[in-house]
């Protein structure tokens, strides 16, 4: 009897199930908000009775109760509703769907575009079970529900008008179709149109089909013979010739060829100096003479000295002065041509002064 703002979570599963059934959901937001069981039972659960074992935490005082709902379930053949319209509402969550008040709104809002004498909600799923998108959390977006009611009279045009070729062309566009009786909803659901399922259970065709069942015994198929014991000798000469003979035969020709090729087609010096004009060959020649008594003058250094290198007598003496370098001097180090400063034995030539000084 007393109000309080604790934090306290429920937990829901079947008697002696770890889970609940199939066809029943739960869902709590917030630890602080309520706790919410929906879903639509099929024809295998009629007349069975469901205990549903339900266990609250008090996140604070770190209480526990337990409570067991029953929930009995009935068949809906005797209330036949063959015309069933799904509708999809964006501004909406499920737990705000399943509110009595606002599905009761709602009910009101088709009953007045259809008109019919019984309508009820068949089934009331959650946009994220039909593989729907988390909202991102700005101005407030929903997930979207959708809402599956049944009524006992036919479609009503306005809701026929889904299904006329200009609406259904604005809807390949992503545009808004025209429906004449989306201001009845609008004020509390914003419906997507486009998204809306109508079914007419009265033209299904059953294509169930009767299973005939046999005897289960097998035809009789004869006397079972098993292979022969003994294997016949093969022969695996063509084997030989596929895998290994051809292969080699075919590398050898190429082997051949290649060979005839690189040594037997070469043109040679003779051919090559026949197809070359005389002048180029007397050039080219000329060139390697040069170039050969360039060589062998180099390797020759036991020659005669030249003129340059021979004694000399000295211009104011008269002395006869020696070679600039001795024999076993090495001439290869020796510059041609010597300057002034490196020139030994230089005679110094005396400079003009000016008049009055010698």
């Amino acid at each position: 009897g007393e109000i309080s703002n604790d934090p306290i979570t429920f937990n829901t599963n079947l008697m002696g199930y770890p889970d609940r059934p199939g066809w029943l959901r739960y869902i709590q937001r917030t630890p602080y908000s309520d706790g919410v069981l929906y879903g639509s039972p099929t024809v295998e659960n009629v007349g069975k009775p469901t205990i549903i074992e339900i266990t609250a935490y008090n996140r604070r005082t770190f209480e526990t109760a337990r409570h067991n709902l029953i929930i009995n379930i009935m068949s809906a053949e005797d209330f036949p509703l063959p015309y069933q319209a799904e509708f999809f509402i964006r501004n909406m969550n499920v737990e705000e769907m399943l509110a009595s008040e606002v599905l009761g709104d709602f009910l009101g809002a088709v009953k007045n575009v259809w008109q019919p004498e019984r309508l009820n909600a068949i089934n009331i799923t959650s946009a994220l079970d039909r593989g729907g998108r988390v909202p991102l959390p700005i101005n407030d977006m929903k997930e979207g529900v959708y809402v599956m009611v049944g009524a006992d009279v036919p479609f009503s045009s306005c809701l026929r008008e889904v299904e006329n070729p200009q609406n259904q062309l604005r809807c390949s566009q992503e545009m808004e179709p025209v429906i004449t009786c989306d201001k009845k909803f609008r004020t509390q659901f914003h419906i997507d149109w486009c998204k809306i399922s109508l079914v007419d259970n009265t033209k299904q065709i059953s294509t169930f089909q009767e299973v005939i069942r046999g005897e289960g015994i097998l035809p009789d198929g004869g006397e079972y013979k098993p292979p022969s014991d003994t294997l016949k000798s093969r022969d695996y000469y063509s084997d030989f010739l596929i895998t290994l003979a051809v292969p080699s035969a075919i590398a050898l020709v190429l082997f051949l060829i290649l060979a005839y090729i690189m040594c037997c087609r070469r043109e040679g010096v003779e051919k090559r100096n026949m197809q070359t004009p005389d002048i180029q060959l007397v050039h080219h020649s000329a060139i390697q003479k040069s170039t050969k008594e360039l060589r062998d003058m180099s390797k020759n250094r036991e020659i005669a000295w030249p003129l340059s290198t021979l004694p000399v007598f000295h211009p104011v003496t008269g002395e006869i002065v020696p070679p600039l370098h001795t024999d076993s001097y090495d001439n290869t180090s020796m510059p041609l041509m010597q300057t002034q400063q490196n020139l030994p034995h230089q005679t110094q030539i005396p400079q003009q002064q000016s008049a009055g000084q010698y």
